[in-house]
């Protein structure tokens, strides 16, 4: 199974990618036990070390662990938590896409979501519609969290630098898919960001209405740096935040399609009431 001589992207990656879609997709079940380093290396015509790296990517990701002197296995229960990559990029092979967020920033998104708008651009991917629903805070009104953390206050210094990360990653996601309805490239692309007057204390993904990703973000306090003025705040913790996975394709004793069922009928909620377009 050597890799795909047109594909652009390292090596490693794409091992990766063919091992972890053979792990999502049973090839390899929980406890299985993978072939050898130089097995795999001989089967995707690469070198060990190569291998080694995607199987690096892998067990940061939580899919695989290693026993020392038996081997490198399937991790048990690889459903929880699970890595958001591989999912929204199998997301965009569908005819209609459709992906809401509800959460703080938008960063993992925006870095999970540029490659398959890459192979969009290039022309490796071709779905009919883009549907991208992005609800974050209202940065206009004082926030309960992230607060000061002397006072417990809001700190509008805070909300200020939170904005321009939240624009910078939510408006490059909008400009991206819309800029891909303007080439032609799709036959419907919309993306819209709103916000919302509550902060929010998790973080939320529901992809093609088939899978939803959930996270608490933890409360920490770390020290901020304000132009000439240094403050404590306590703050959301976005990248601390593990992702579990539920999806309307899990076995019948799993609550997976009502919770996606329900995050659904949230966000729609909010999204169609409280909700406003969020003002460039």
């Amino acid at each position: 199974m050597p890799l795909d001589p047109d594909d652009s992207r390292p090596p490693y990656v794409q091992v990766a990618n063919a091992l972890r879609a053979a792990i999502l997709t049973r090839k390899f079940t929980p406890g299985d036990k993978l072939p050898s380093r130089n097995e795999l290396a001989k089967t995707y015509n690469v070198a060990p070390m190569t291998v080694q790296n995607a199987l690096r990517e892998l067990r940061e990701e939580g899919l695989i662990v290693s026993r020392q002197g038996s081997g490198v296995f399937v991790r048990e229960r690889t459903e929880h938590p699970i890595g958001l990559r591989p999912h929204i990029e199998r997301a965009f092979e569908a005819q209609d896409v459709t992906i809401d967020f509800a959460g703080f920033s938008g960063e993992t998104l925006h870095g999970v979501i540029t490659e398959p708008l890459d192979k969009i651009r290039i022309g490796r991917l071709r779905p009919e519609s883009i549907t991208v629903r992005l609800l974050v805070p209202d940065p206009t009104q004082p926030w309960s969290l992230p607060c000061t953390v002397d006072e417990h206050a809001d700190s509008p210094a805070f909300r200020k630098r939170a904005e321009e990360i939240m624009r910078r990653h939510t408006l490059a996601i909008v400009d991206s898919v819309t800029e891909l309805g303007e080439l032609g490239l799709i036959n419907k692309a919309t993306a819209q960001v709103r916000v919302h007057p509550s902060p929010p204390m998790f973080k939320l993904y529901l992809i093609n209405n088939e899978e939803a990703f959930f996270g608490f973000y933890p409360v920490r306090e770390h020290v901020i740096n304000f132009g000439d003025e240094t403050k404590a705040i306590y703050d959301l913790m976005g990248k601390d935040a593990v992702l579990f996975h539920h999806s309307t394709s899990d076995d019948d004793t799993s609550t997976g399609a009502q919770y996606v069922e329900q995050s659904k009928t949230w966000f729609d909620s909010v999204w169609n009431s409280v909700a406003q377009d969020y003002q460039r």
